[in-house]
């Protein structure tokens, strides 16, 4: 029997609502049809946005999404999505499918999604082709108050009162699509750029994203931030408040990706070693930040992350559409619970991508909609959000795997507890055929309310539009309450949640 040991007196951390974000980019059947449907469309809706996708964004309650890219954010020039839609510049999504942008989604309409779905704002700008006069316009376009061109300028187009930017990206990628750049010159051209990001109401703070490595390239982030850091006052940290961090799972390789649902057992364990490797790359990072920001100022943004297969045969490549099943599922478990027992360091993460790309949390097809495994993960882990990680521990931990390069533990978990004295745990079974007995044990805690949910099936199982709910969030009722815990047999191929007061 796995016991898995919980100090609940013993805080470690404030997990932020953020870790839960998420990332929409103009890419594929994201932005529109997925999030946005026009007006006009027979699809319900509520200013362009579609009812049924919002809804479940709100149920997940999504803390923050991140627009507009992506790589398409370095070719984003935010004049072209502002004023009537008949008059918005028309051009080609060279990144992402070779499609037209209309341009029929742009500031306002972001604003207004967030509105809706009641969640903070990310955005990105434009480094790589975009000017510092760009930039700048486009956050007093979007947050001054007073009198300016840009306040006139969006009065003209219809929004009286300024937005709040919560979080903004000073571009993306900058060492690859966001303009090839050398840690050295990026740092210095983030250094600039991000002097006219101001913020303009005193009582609210643009939170400023630095790009920051790909995977494991700790040379950018060492040198990033030495050049950030070069002769800036103290109390700026770098002229930064978070640095970037982008890590994808392939697990047949960049080149292969493999498929999203065919696979075997080798490949499913394969894929969770990978996907546990982002702990890795964040202590790898951290250890260099802490170099620099030993008081843990500067948050790591984890702002594009997830499972990248090959595309569902028969779509538009460029859309990177993919199905999600169980294995999906567990390696959002995973990351989630890493990222929580991170949250010293780790201040927001945003999963690629919301809505039809990569792993997302929702699929649609014209009217239609469904919720994947990946949404249900997000679904459960929602109550850590905000709370205080505790100290957690698994005795019994097993190594299991197909390969010996590539075993993982059979299990995992992470532990928090609210401000009204609810503790959550959210445990992953990695095993593909093994169930687990499991024994829950507080040090002071004795249980009285209990409650369980879990996503469980085959390891390639998936919902499609004609079977939503074939992998779902269910309660579990399978347990016994002790003295001091819990008792319950984990099944095989599964994720758990209990919330326990």
């Amino acid at each position: 029997m796995a016991k898995l040991y919980i100090n609940e007196k013993n805080q470690k951390g404030h997990i932020n609502a953020e870790i839960y974000g998420n990332f929409s980019e103009h890419l594929g059947r994201c932005i529109y049809e997925g999030l946005y449907v026009g007006e006009d469309s027979e699809i319900p809706n509520t200013n362009g946005m579609r009812n049924d996708v919002v809804a479940a964004l709100r149920e997940m309650k999504l803390p923050v999404l991140r627009w507009p890219g992506g790589c398409f954010a370095d070719e984003y020039h935010w004049r072209d999505g502002v004023g009537p839609k008949e008059n918005r510049k028309k051009m080609i999504n060279t990144h992402w499918g070779g499609v037209t942008e209309d341009n029929s989604f742009g500031t306002h309409e972001f604003f207004e999604l967030c509105e809706q779905i009641g969640c903070k704002t990310y955005i990105n700008g434009n480094v790589g082709s975009g000017t510092v006069q760009e930039m700048s316009e486009w956050v007093e376009y979007m947050t001054f108050d007073g009198v300016s061109p840009m306040a006139e300028l969006r009065k003209k187009n219809g929004h009286e009162k300024a937005w709040k930017i919560d979080y903004f990206g000073v571009g993306n990628e900058n060492w690859g699509c966001g303009g090839n750049m050398t840690p050295g010159y990026y740092a210095n051209l983030y250094r600039r750029y991000q002097t006219y990001v101001r913020n303009y109401k005193s009582d609210e703070h643009i939170f400023k994203v630095c790009g920051g490595p790909n995977v494991d390239d700790t040379y950018w982030t060492e040198e990033v931030l030495k050049t950030c850091y070069e002769n800036a006052p103290e109390n700026t940290h770098g002229f930064m408040d978070g640095l970037s961090m982008h890590y994808y799972v392939h697990p047949e390789g960049w080149e292969k990706k493999g498929s999203a649902t065919e696979f075997d057992e080798k490949t499913w364990y394969k894929t969770l070693f990978k996907a546990l490797y982002i702990e890795t790359l964040i202590q790898q990072h951290t250890t260099i930040m802490d170099k620099y920001d030993p008081e843990k100022k500067i948050g790591l943004i984890c702002d594009e992350w997830g499972t990248w297969f090959t595309c569902e045969p028969g779509t538009n490549p460029g859309f990177l559409y993919q199905q999600n099943t169980m294995r999906d599922a567990l390696v959002a478990g995973l990351s989630l619970n890493v990222f929580n027992k991170h949250c010293d360091r780790v201040k927001m993460a945003n999963i690629a991508q919301l809505v039809n790309v990569l792993q997302a949390v929702i699929l649609t097809d014209g009217p239609k909609m469904l919720l994947t495994p990946t949404y249900h993960i997000f679904h459960m882990y929602k109550y850590h959000q905000d709370a205080e990680l505790v100290e957690s521990y698994i005795e019994g931990i097993k190594e299991i795997g197909a390969e010996e390069d590539y075993m993982v533990p059979n299990l995992q978990e992470s532990v928090s507890i609210d401000k009204d004295g609810i503790v959550t745990i959210t445990l992953n079974n990695l095993s593909v055929a093994d169930s687990e007995e499991m024994e829950i044990r507080f040090m002071e805690l004795h249980p009285g309310d209990v409650t369980a949910a879990i996503v469980t099936n085959k390891m390639d199982a998936y919902n499609t539009f004609e079977k939503p709910d074939l992998v779902r969030e269910e309660e579990f009722k399978d347990f016994k309450i002790t003295d001091r815990g819990v008792t319950f047999t984990m099944p095989a191929c599964s994720v758990v949640q209990f919330r326990i007061k």
